[in-house]
């Protein structure tokens, strides 16, 4: 005798049916910069690279990382974290929430030494002016030139306050012009067309033509060049040398899911997610290997000296170097 079941039953049965895979299904929670989620980030790509090796749901968590876990505390949520920068390893170390990773990092081919046992750097980058070719015909050759451009040039950058980048470039003339800082801050002034919270923001207006410049990084024309094939945008390399960032991934020590932690922190260090940090971040990669990078940042120009603050002189100018900033902007 057959039985046949009403639409309604069957539609009961596959709900049932997925609820139990759901259950049984381990969820990594990763908090991450809002970029990751985005349908240009790499966020994505991740997910579905470790979902594929994990059996589990991996699900970012986007937003003002630092603020969240400062917020929470032993409460969080989050079982690992990605995306935070060396500007803010103090801070979160801090906090007292991470744990030791235990991982091997001798691979690794930053331009400066990482030996840290709890931060895993997954790319790098060093902070610079990006510039269009067809609306400036001779870019600054160096930070000093950058200074005394006519106040025509026009130059994006990103508030230090809610932006690493931001961040990054007040650390980076502190650490060029020391005491002289005050004094760069009131030349670049007049050449500052706005202050964006964020990246995104002022690369839009940048490559929308509403600026000469932007603050960005050396590796930002590798995106023009590779994507759109265009090679009218251009960092301007500096003889006083750019400033590091890499940004970081760690494991909560808290987390209820250890194993899938050390997991996630594990294919951040491999040929798989390394491989597609170039084209998915617009980055390098933390560990370089044969064909690792495209061959649109074949011809991207390095800078001869790169400028690495350690965490804890990172954090102690920090405040200083904001309200440097400030002074002059409020003026």
């Amino acid at each position: 005798m057959k039985h046949t079941l009403s639409p309604a039953l069957m539609i009961a049965g596959c709900l049932a049916a997925s609820n139990v895979l759901a259950a049984d299904t381990p969820e990594l929670i990763v908090y991450a910069p809002d970029y990751f989620g985005s349908e240009w980030g790499p966020g994505p790509a991740i997910e579905a690279g470790f979902e594929a090796q994990c059996a589990c749901d991996l699900k970012f968590v986007t937003g003002d990382v630092m603020s969240r876990l400062k917020l929470e505390g032993e409460g969080t949520e989050a079982d690992a974290v990605i995306g935070l920068t060396t500007d803010q390893t103090a801070a979160a170390r801090a906090t007292g929430l991470f744990a030791v990773h235990g991982k091997d990092l001798s691979g690794l081919t930053l331009p400066v030494a990482w030996d840290d046992d709890t931060f895993v750097p997954f790319n790098w980058g060093e902070t610079a002016f990006v510039y269009d070719k067809t609306r400036l015909d001779t870019p600054p050759a160096s930070f000093a030139d950058l200074l005394d451009m006519p106040d025509e040039v026009k130059i994006v950058i990103q508030d230090p306050r809610s932006s690493v980048s931001g961040l990054a470039l007040v650390l980076w003339i502190s650490e060029v012009f020391g005491d002289g800082a005050e004094d760069a801050w009131r030349k670049l002034k007049p050449k500052i067309l706005t202050v964006t919270p964020g990246w995104s923001e002022a690369y839009g207006l940048f490559t929308s033509g509403e600026a000469d410049m932007v603050l960005s990084f050396t590796t930002s024309p590798a995106y023009h060049i590779i994507a759109e094939e265009d090679e009218t945008k251009a960092a301007a390399i500096f003889p006083e040398g750019h400033y590091f960032m890499t940004e970081l991934v760690a494991k909560i020590g808290a987390t209820d899911q250890p194993d899938l932690a050390d997991a996630f922190l594990d294919y951040v260090l491999s040929d798989d997610f390394q491989g597609m940090i170039a084209t998915a971040n617009w980055s390098y990669p933390a560990r370089e290997f044969e064909g690792a990078l495209p061959a649109g940042f074949a011809n991207l120009p390095r800078p001869d000296r790169t400028l690495f603050l350690p965490e804890a002189e990172a954090e102690a100018r920090r405040d200083p170097a904001i309200a440097t900033w400030l002074k002059v902007m409020s003026e």
